[in-house]
């Protein structure tokens, strides 16, 4: 009941974006339980998911979302060197970062924190990503999906240069592609032709499985 409680604790310090108070209960489970670290990375996403529900009902401000997602962040620097994923049960590899243009990351660091507690081996570029950094980068690290964030609606034709380049090298549709963020959507996804667009961290997990499924 102890370990229930904790977590349940986690996750409501993350809805309400208690910075100091996250980072206090996760510092207590690496300490006492160490070997819950993946199900509080779980018990937190499902506090994301949460406000990101309450954000579209219009219960909470962006400033809200922001809040969680920092105290989010804050605990999973502390869980993550405690998640231990076998090699051999890695679901695929993943490049992800906001492409060319792109500055606002905290979208793109809770798709990272998801991704990677969901038993992904993941790269993060960061932000401003040339379109052939992500495919040179797939290709060193032998991934099979590249996971972009555009924010920004005027950046999104750097995208044809990344299908190009993937085309150029003959590795259109061995290495899929998954968009998400403000600037783009379901369209643009078929407008660029690319494999699959998320709406948010939790649909990318998904998407992400299927493609690399299909890799």
């Amino acid at each position: 009941m102890a370990k229930k409680y904790l977590l349940q604790r986690l996750r409501d310090a993350v809805v309400n974006g208690n910075l100091r108070k996250t980072r206090r209960i996760a510092e207590q489970i690496t300490i006492q339980h160490p070997a819950l670290a993946k199900e509080a990375m779980e018990k937190m996403m499902e506090a994301m998911e949460t406000v990101d529900k309450k954000y579209e009902l219009k219960q909470c401000s962006v400033a809200d979302v922001i809040a969680a997602a920092s105290a989010m962040r804050e605990a999973f620097r502390i869980l993550e060197p405690h998640i231990e994923i076998a090699k051999a049960k890695v679901k695929g590899k993943i490049i992800i970062g906001l492409l060319k243009g792109n500055m606002q990351g905290l979208g793109k660091d809770i798709v990272t924190a998801a991704l990677r507690a969901a038993g992904f081996e993941v790269y993060d570029l960061g932000a401003d990503v040339e379109p052939e950094t992500f495919v040179e980068k797939a290709i060193e690290k032998e991934a099979n999906v590249i996971a972009i964030s555009i924010t920004v609606n005027e950046t999104v034709e750097y995208l044809k240069k990344l299908v190009e380049e993937l085309e150029n090298k003959g590795l259109r549709g061995k290495i899929k592609v998954v968009i998400g963020g403000k600037g783009v959507s379901e369209k643009t996804c078929r407008e660029y032709g690319v494999e699959a667009y998320a709406a948010n961290a939790w649909e990318c997990i998904k998407k992400v499985e299927q493609l690399s499924k299909r890799a």
